[in-house]
């Protein structure tokens, strides 16, 4: 489609920031304050409508593992809080846009171990740091604003329709995807080096996204192209590959 080439051209030239580490430029139309609080507010809702954990050992675990990896990134003026949500139903964890993070219990048999856990926080601090999440809603912007623009210059109304219809089915698996799971693969490289720079051993990370495959393993996964992350196969592999880099960063704590 002409038009999402145009729109392709447009992410590039319009690209303003680069991203720590990678150095990757990328689309940013959203002001990182701004990002940093709807992070709050997003934060503030689910710790609400979240059970928060109260176990002491839990909370104190988190708190030093992710205050380590916060360090580590050198980003000072975020305003880094750090909660355990319980939940043994969900493996997942957050880094929301500012510094706050969540782990939800579910992931803790995962994780197995200090280390195992550095590289969850790692990941998700990394996303927070690139500002995946003001890259995400810069070019949802933009695909919504060439779409108004596809739709109000055709002639015809339903070709109008048709047009927008068309630029957001393509954007979404044309940029949208392949974006978000650039955003995976680029918070797993940022995180290994955080949590080697941390103290932890990154190749801890390689043993964790095996367990969390086979985990996820069980529940059946769409093809790549379908998804917001990179195959299992292709992630270990990268991981494998960035492990060099990151080792160059790890001292063990003593």
């Amino acid at each position: 489609m002409k038009i999402l080439s145009i729109l392709l051209a447009t992410l590039t030239l319009a690209a303003c920031q680069n991203v720590p580490i990678t150095g990757r430029s990328q689309l940013q139309m959203i002001s990182e304050g701004a990002e940093a609080s709807l992070g709050l507010s997003a934060y503030q809702d689910v710790l609400q409508k979240e059970k928060l954990s109260h176990d002491p050992r839990l909370n104190e675990l988190v708190t030093r593992v992710g205050s380590r990896i916060a360090a580590a990134t050198g980003r000072t003026d975020y305003k880094w809080e750090f909660r355990v949500i319980d939940n043994d139903k969900l493996a997942n964890a957050f880094c929301l846009p500012g510094g706050k993070v969540a782990v939800y219990t579910g992931i803790l048999p995962v994780t197995q171990d200090e280390a195992g856990l550095a590289a969850v926080i790692g990941h998700e601090v990394a996303h927070a740091i690139a500002r995946h999440g003001g890259e995400r809603m810069s070019q949802q912007l933009l695909i919504e604003g060439v779409a108004l623009a596809a739709a109000v210059s055709a002639k015809d109304e339903r070709k109008g329709e048709l047009y927008a219809t068309l630029l957001g089915v393509g954007a979404t698996f044309g940029i949208l995807l392949p974006y978000s799971r650039l955003h995976e693969s680029e918070a797993d490289r940022m995180g290994l080096i955080y949590m080697a720079k941390a103290g932890y051993d990154p190749r801890a990370a390689r043993d964790f996204w095996l367990r969390m495959a086979a985990n996820d393993g069980k529940k059946g996964k769409p093809p790549e192209w379908l998804s917001t992350h990179p195959a299992d196969d292709k992630r270990i592999r990268q991981i494998e590959q960035w492990l060099p880099e990151a080792l160059s960063h790890y001292r063990p704590v003593r």
